[in-house]
């Protein structure tokens, strides 16, 4: 399985952007998929994530009602909508898939992930 995230950058508060994780390798339907950040000297966290039929989403508290999750299991990819982009939203981004994820928020639980993309928001 591989995972490729693109669609990081440069924004400004209050900006949109939206990512993207092209999954090969397997069919992605037998996956959960996640998104988790990391800034410098800090642990990797949790940000969203979508069951495999996508009958389920989750989000990390400081991010709820700003982004939104999404999968096109037909074309292998998963996207995260990030509005209203706060400065603390920078980060690298990577996404990840588990084909047996109890809890979505746990980054244990994620078999497969991709190298991150790069999303700073600046003032």
């Amino acid at each position: 399985v591989q995972l490729q995230a693109s669609g990081g950058g440069l924004a400004q508060a209050g900006d949109s952007l939206s990512l993207s994780c092209a999954f090969s390798g397997d069919t992605v339907i037998r996956y959960a998929m996640g998104w988790f950040r990391q800034t410098p000297g800090k642990e990797r966290e949790f940000v969203s994530a979508i069951t495999r039929g996508a009958s389920v989403t989750s989000y990390a508290g400081s991010v709820k009602g700003r982004f939104t999750i999404s999968r096109d299991n037909a074309k292998n990819t998963v996207y995260l909508r990030m509005n209203s982009l706060k400065l603390e939203d920078t980060a690298v981004y990577s996404c990840a898939a588990g084909s047996a994820v109890g809890r979505l928020n746990r980054k244990e639980e994620y078999d497969y992930w991709g190298q991150g993309t790069q999303v700073t928001v600046s003032s």
